[in-house]
Order: C-alpha cells, then sequence, then structure tokens
C-alpha cells in the first residue's frame, strides 16, 4: 500500500487529512504482521493505531482495556463516527445482554473488554470457537506493570490467552512506559521479537508549576484564588475520596460561577459515568478527584490539572498532567507541597501489599482449613470475608499461590517444601516490589524540590531530548500565574436529567438494565 493510499483512507474513514506524529509507522507494522509495543504521548491518538487497522483487516481486533467508563466511552465515540460493528463485553451488561451480544460476535470489527474479562470461560470460549481474532490490542499497557503485579494480577496471564487465541498480532500501547517498564510489558505478553516505536512523552504546551504551602487550608485557598483568576477547565487530584467529596462542596460554596463536581471509585458506577460525560460535554467546569478519574477522558480542552496531594511516582503525573492540553492550546500543571504530604503514598505502599503477618495467617488458614478440612477456595468475597482480607491483598495472595502450585483452579495442594520455598519467595517479591514503590516516590519528592527547570528534571529520565516549550516553561524558568492569560469564554450546555444524559451515554440508544448489583460493580470485569 503506497503513501498515498494510507492518506485517502484516513480521510475517508476517519476524517483527519495527516497523521500525527508515530502513528503511521505503528499501523503500517501491524498491517505487516508484525508485533508492536508504541509508546505516545498523551493525547496524541493511539486508538487510531487499532482502529485504522480495524478497517483495513480481516477478522476482529480485540482491545484490552482497564477501566469500564473508558470502554464505553470509545465505544460511544467509534459509533457516533458511524463506525457501528463495535462492542463492549464488561460487568456493566446483564446475563441476557451478553447472550445476545455474544450470538452475533463474529459480526464485530472491534470488541473491547477487560483483561479479568478474558478469565471468564463462556467469554473465552465464545472468542475461541466463534472470532478470527486478527490483532490483539493491549491498551493503556504499562498497567501490566504498574497494576499486574499486585492488584490486577489477570493482566500477567495475557500471553496464556494470546496462545488460547491462535497467537494474533499483538499491538502494546501507553503514553508512560519508560525504560524498565518496556522491558516488563514485553516480558509479560512473552514477544520478545517486538517492534518498538518509542516517542518523546514530553508535552510542550504545557508549563509546570509546583508551590510549598503550610497546610491543607492553604491550598484550598489557593485553588479559589486561581479559579477566580482563571476559571478554566479544571482536574483536580486528592489522595481520598473522603477529600474530594469535602474541597468539591468548599469550592462550590465560594465559586459559584463555577460547575463543580466530586469524582472517585466509592461512586456507583452510573453516577460516575454520568460525571465523566458531563464534563466532557463542558456542563461542567471543574472535577474533584482521585486517580480513578482520568484514563482515556477525552478532552481537548482541559486548561488546568492540580495535583493537591502527591501521586505515588513521576509516571502517574505525568499520565495525569498529559490529559491538559490536547487541543495544543497553552495550558499549566500546578502541584501543591506541605511538610507531610509525602506520608500518605508511604502508607499507601506499606498497606498495598500483605504483610509478613498476614502472609503467615494465610498460608496457616490455607493449611488448616483447606488440606486439613478438605475445603475447596471459595469466591473472591467469600474468601477474603473468611481470610478478613482487603480485595487487592487476596487477588494478589491467590495469584501468587496459582503460580507456586499452590492452589489449582479451587483445589488446594500441600507439598511442605513447595509450600517453605513459596513462602519464602512470596515475602521476598513482596518486599522487592515495595522497595520499588518507594524509590519512585522518592524520584517523584527529589523532582518537586528542584530548583532547576521543571520541565528538564520531569522528562530527563525516560527520554535524550526535550521539545522547546511552545509558551511558558515552568515557574522556575518563566511561568507565573499572574502572566498567564486564558480565554474565560465558557460554553452553556443545558443540563440534561440523569435519564436523559444515560441514553446519551449508553451506546447510541441500545438500553441497558442496570439493577442495584450491577451499577455496585467495579472497573475490573
Amino acid at each position: 500500500m503506497n503513501q498515498q493510499t494510507y492518506e485517502s483512507l484516513l480521510e475517508n474513514h476517519f476524517g483527519y487529512s495527516t497523521f500525527r506524529e508515530g502513528q503511521k509507522e505503528i499501523i503500517v507494522d501491524v498491517l505487516n504482521g508484525k508485533d508492536v509495543l508504541g509508546i505516545l504521548p498523551t493525547g496524541t491518538g493511539k486508538s487510531l493505531c487499532y482502529q485504522f487497522p480495524a478497517v483495513m483487516m480481516e477478522g476482529t481486533v480485540l482491545i484490552i482495556s482497564p477501566l469500564i467508563s473508558l470502554m464505553i466511552d470509545q465505544v460511544k465515540q467509534l459509533k457516533q463516527q458511524g463506525f457501528k460493528k463495535v462492542t463492549a463485553i464488561n460487568s456493566f451488561l446483564n446475563g441476557e445482554q451478553k447472550r445476545e451480544i455474544y450470538k452475533s460476535l463474529d459480526s464485530y470489527k472491534l470488541i473491547y473488554c477487560s483483561p479479568e474479562m478474558l478469565q471468564t470461560e463462556q467469554f473465552i470460549r465464545e472468542l475461541s470457537n466463534r472470532v478470527n481474532i486478527s490483532l490483539f490490542v493491549v491498551d493503556e499497557a504499562h498497567c501490566i506493570s504498574q497494576w499486574g503485579h499486585e492488584f490486577r494480577p489477570d493482566y500477567l496471564k495475557l500471553d496464556d490467552t494470546l496462545q488460547q487465541l491462535g497467537n494474533p498480532t499483538l499491538l502494546a500501547l501507553s503514553a508512560t512506559a519508560p525504560k524498565n517498564v518496556q522491558d516488563d510489558i514485553i516480558e509479560q505478553l512473552g514477544r520478545e521479537k517486538m517492534n518498538k516505536h518509542i516517542y518523546p512523552m514530553d508535552r510542550d504546551n504545557i508549563a509546570f508549576s509546583v508551590e510549598h504551602v503550610s497546610h491543607m487550608n492553604e491550598k484550598i485557598n489557593r485553588m479559589k484564588e486561581i479559579l477566580t483568576s482563571h476559571p478554566v477547565p479544571t482536574m483536580i487530584y486528592f489522595s481520598s475520596r473522603q477529600w474530594t467529596e469535602k474541597v468539591a462542596y468548599e469550592l462550590s460554596q465560594s465559586l459559584q460561577h463555577l460547575r463543580i463536581a466530586f469524582y472517585h471509585g466509592g461512586m456507583e458506577q452510573v453516577d460516575r459515568l454520568l460525571i465523566q460525560q458531563q464534563f466532557m460535554n463542558d456542563q461542567l467546569d471543574v472535577i474533584c478527584c482521585t486517580s480513578a478519574f482520568g484514563m482515556g477522558v477525552n478532552k481537548s480542552n482541559i486548561r488546568l490539572v492540580i495535583h493537591a496531594h502527591l501521586p505515588s511516582q513521576l509516571e502517574s503525573f505525568i499520565q495525569e498532567v498529559g490529559r491538559a492540553g490536547r487541543d495544543g492550546k497553552q495550558s499549566v500543571s500546578l502541584m501543591f507541597y506541605s511538610p507531610g504530604d509525602s506520608e500518605i503514598p508511604k502508607g499507601f505502599i506499606e498497606g498495598e501489599l500483605p504483610g509478613q503477618e498476614t502472609l503467615q495467617k494465610t498460608f496457616t488458614f490455607l493449611y488448616k482449613w483447606g488440606y486439613l478440612q478438605g475445603n475447596h477456595v471459595k469466591s473472591n468475597e467469600e474468601m477474603e470475608s473468611l481470610l478478613d482480607i482487603g480485595e487487592i491483598q487476596w487477588r494478589f495472595l491467590r495469584y501468587q499461590f496459582e503460580k507456586h502450585d499452590m492452589i489449582e483452579q479451587t483445589y488446594i495442594k500441600y507439598d511442605e517444601k513447595k509450600w517453605r520455598r513459596a513462602f519464602e519467595q512470596i515475602q521476598l517479591f513482596i518486599q522487592e516490589r515495595t522497595n520499588i514503590k518507594h524509590r519512585k516516590l522518592e524520584e517523584l519528592i527529589n523532582w518537586i524540590h528542584q530548583e532547576n527547570c521543571l520541565r528538564e528534571s520531569l522528562y530527563k529520565p525516560f527520554q535524550h531530548s526535550l521539545k522547546s516549550p511552545q509558551g511558558y516553561c515552568c515557574d522556575r524558568c518563566d511561568f507565573l500565574f499572574s502572566h498567564w492569560k486564558v480565554d474565560d469564554k465558557k460554553q452553556t450546555k443545558q443540563v440534561l436529567g440523569w435519564m436523559e444524559e444515560l441514553k446519551q451515554i449508553c451506546l447510541q440508544g441500545e438500553t441497558y438494565e442496570m439493577d442495584k448489583s450491577s451499577r455496585a460493580n467495579q472497573t475490573t470485569n
């Protein structure tokens, strides 16, 4: 296929006259049957790298996506563009709806699902027997490395799934994957010879600012000042659900000219989806959120991203900041830091994986309750209750027990030597993962206290060269809020009732009956 053909197909099917950096190179390799790891900056159109091949290739493109809201939004956008042969399989659907989709599964050109859904017997059987998977896509592939080793271990089973599906061409995409994460992605997917297309992740239209303050109230007052002088579409990140609600209320009381809402993982699925869509449609101005919000949010005019609390690592920070200024206009990242702020992420790191006492307790329980009494492993919810541990810790432990041949399906297999060795290896792995996370947090803390250019020191660990800033660089170089001029004209749209919003959101008119239990489901299936 010659260059003119690629460009004409791009315009005919997607309405763009030219490819963005990296898109065409990745697409050409994929269409030639090569496995590809693509690292493109946030907001540069990674989804086109598999949507274009979906138009050109025989068979179906299967996209592994980490979040239900992300899947639904991408399906909605594609259907708006006239691409009807697309669906998402997730826990938002009830059994009847899934069965209806399964009946015509081989008619879809794009199928979105989570890694957890790929572990369900019926779905993988339907895919294997009825669908010709021509391209297997792992979107947000850094989740393999960042999440797979802890609370979403099904990401580490994708290599087995690839074999079950006949080893189709593989495309792994991410915006924030340094060299060690790239290597981990390739290793976990079992494709050593992937072609790498790695592009600089720095965004030349985002200015960086770090403000040192004394306490949280000072942060909130400063937010009020900035949003009064700069009433722009804004995302404010917090470390806890309680703070998102508290600050959203305080800002709403003081800034009544702005439409402000909160978003976190504790909200019902339907409410989160509604808030996300209202923000994307310019019906909300400011979102106070946890890290549960933002991945895949396709909103071009976010002007300001504020971190009221610290993220756990530079990669997460770069990804969250990258949601600003996707239209190429000047945007700003503001990080607040007060004494003691680092204790919050340190606490998360220490409590995320099971400690030695929990590990010992779980081994003892499985030996007595499982092996001696002959019980089988129950559902995740039941095991969490029996062991009195959280969902993340049990998911992690179950994967480790399966990996070390202690559990096979629901059977508990006891071998004293194997169990002793497994205990030591799991304990060592937990310590290694914890140490890695502490080092990554330390890198972020060091960046916050950087006296030289913030842009240069932020991106230096990830790439060899930097683009020149389009506008302001950072507050160490030339940026001041008082110098930043913004267009404060706001689009005003009628805010529809939630039922009307849902009708628009849910896949262009396909009606989903969502009972209470389906709303309570989180993002894993």
